[in-house]
């Protein structure tokens, strides 16, 4: 099953009102931002969105609202990760009857699974749906990482698990995945600033924070890559490459979420434990991301 959702996917935030309420308005707003700075596909409650602090009925509220205001113009992705295999399960099924295009799920987080054990869990997953399966490597926050050979047995034996979203820096594990996984199997960077380096080993896109903000020039930088424009796209990156860093200063969503406030698109507010930047911290963010503001 070959399946493609774009060179950008964003992970989008969560925007809530002052009582933390999901605030709709500025949720609206957001969408047709995204959609008009080069967004090729939405991920719906992702670890972005702050799913930690998400109830599964805002979960399935947000997925409506957005695929509502989207209204077919991009794919819409759905979270569907746990580190509960049935919970995974449930949560992958009711994606697919809400409507999803794919969903994108992770290594079981805080149980650290073996890499037999990351098999059954990705194996039950994708027996119960017919969805398209991004699976999500993220050993900083799982506490271990999900090898090759692992994925490129899931991906050979279920024809529904699609893509992987893999954010580890070791890009060594890149030209393994490509050497492992079937041909038509795509990989997406996790990480904006190793865009350009992972698609160079084959990868095809990114599954993007930073594309909440420079979403256009992420989207040059990468057209330029594709079209054998590779000074270009090296200069591009190393001009973006300064956010890239600077919206990781704090707990991801916090930095982002300051930046789109700035910018009038949403509020900053957070949901405990995440607390939103001081005043010093969002000098520091300003001072970079106010060279990215036209």
């Amino acid at each position: 099953m070959r399946y493609d959702a774009g060179e950008i996917i964003t992970a989008m935030i969560t925007p809530f009102n002052e009582d933390l309420s999901i605030d709709y308005i500025s949720l609206e707003k957001l969408i047709n931002h995204l959609i008009e700075t080069g967004t090729d596909a939405i991920l719906v409650a992702g670890t972005t969105g702050e799913t930690p602090t998400l109830s599964h009925d805002e979960e399935t509220a947000l997925f409506l609202f957005v695929k509502k205001i989207a209204a077919g113009r991009v794919k819409i992705i759905m979270g569907a990760g746990s580190n509960s295999t049935q919970t995974a399960v449930e949560s992958s099924i009711k994606a697919q009857k809400l409507g999803a295009d794919a969903i994108l799920t992770v290594v079981p987080y805080y149980n650290k699974p073996s890499q037999k054990g990351m098999y059954e869990h990705f194996s039950s997953i994708a027996k119960s749906v017919d969805l398209p399966i991004i699976l999500y490597n993220i050993p900083g926050r799982t506490g271990v990482n999900m090898q090759p050979k692992t994925v490129a047995e899931l991906a050979s034996n279920f024809k529904n698990i699609v893509a992987l979203k893999q954010s580890n820096s070791d890009l060594d594990l890149i030209s393994d995945l490509k050497n492992l996984c079937p041909e038509d199997f795509i990989i997406y960077s996790g990480d904006d600033s190793l865009t350009i380096p992972m698609m160079s080993l084959g990868a095809n896109g990114v599954i993007s924070v930073a594309s909440h903000i420079i979403g256009l020039d992420m989207k040059k930088m990468i057209n330029y890559f594709k079209s054998g424009k590779n000074q270009d796209a090296l200069k591009t990156h190393l001009y973006l490459y300064p956010l890239f860093r600077k919206l990781f200063m704090a707990p991801n969503p916090v930095p982002v979420k300051a930046a789109l406030a700035k910018m009038g698109i949403i509020k900053e507010y957070v949901r405990k434990p995440l607390v939103i930047l001081d005043d010093e911290e969002k000098k520091d963010l300003f001072s970079v991301l106010n060279n990215y503001l036209k």
